[in-house]
């Protein structure tokens, strides 16, 4: 089973080098067979800032057993709407980050892609998904990814991530376990093979 994982790799492989991989806000990173750092072993990342000053993002399939009412206390208003708490990257994990689509402008918040922004004031976040009829999304994380200057286009050119369009509906997807399988059946061919590796490989 390990050669035939190869074998696909190899073919992956091929076809990335054949297309340009551009990187922006509002894209997901989906990390590849060749990404072994627990870290971001088959997750996938939705970029909220790129530049020249480095990179940003949050691993959008890993949900804990934590709930919102155990790290969020006093946030009253966002306990039934948030749910679990999910780990959104290594970096600054005592820091809470929400990302949300309200379908409405939200003060200090930051646009990433189709309405779902992150961050802005807690306190009118609160207020408006206390009153939510029930369209509004949200979901807080613990942490974020980050990448310094040129580490993100490094890890690229060495074929760790795969750069596609973020969709909501996984981002705000019920079982984040299978989000990252998802999007690599979807483009077809080896890939759909790739999307039935276990998380360790060895279990094969």
């Amino acid at each position: 089973m390990k050669l035939k994982w190869a074998t696909v790799w190899s073919i992956l492989k091929r076809m990335e080098r054949e297309k340009p991989q551009k990187v922006e806000r509002g894209m997901f990173l989906v990390a590849t067979p060749q990404l072994t750092d627990p870290n971001f072993r088959q997750t996938v990342v939705l970029v909220c800032e790129h530049g020249s000053g480095g990179s940003l993002g949050l691993v959008i399939n890993r949900r804990t057993d934590q709930h919102i009412t155990e790290v969020l206390p006093q946030a009253t208003g966002l306990h039934e709407k948030a749910g679990f708490v999910y780990v959104g990257g290594p970096v600054q994990k005592g820091s809470l980050l929400v990302l949300h689509r309200l379908g409405r402008e939200v003060p200090e918040s930051r646009t990433i892609f189709d309405g779902v922004c992150l961050g802005g004031e807690l306190g009118f976040l609160e207020e408006e998904f206390t009153q939510d009829k029930g369209d509004g999304l949200v979901r807080v994380y613990m942490g974020y990814a980050g990448w310094a200057p040129g580490q993100l286009q490094f890890e690229l050119a060495n074929g760790s991530w795969l750069v596609r369009p973020a969709q909501m509906k996984m981002v705000f997807a019920r079982n984040p376990l299978q989000v990252w399988p998802t999007i690599l059946r979807a483009q077809g061919g080896a890939y759909a093979l790739y999307a039935t590796m276990p998380p360790d490989p060895s279990m094969n």
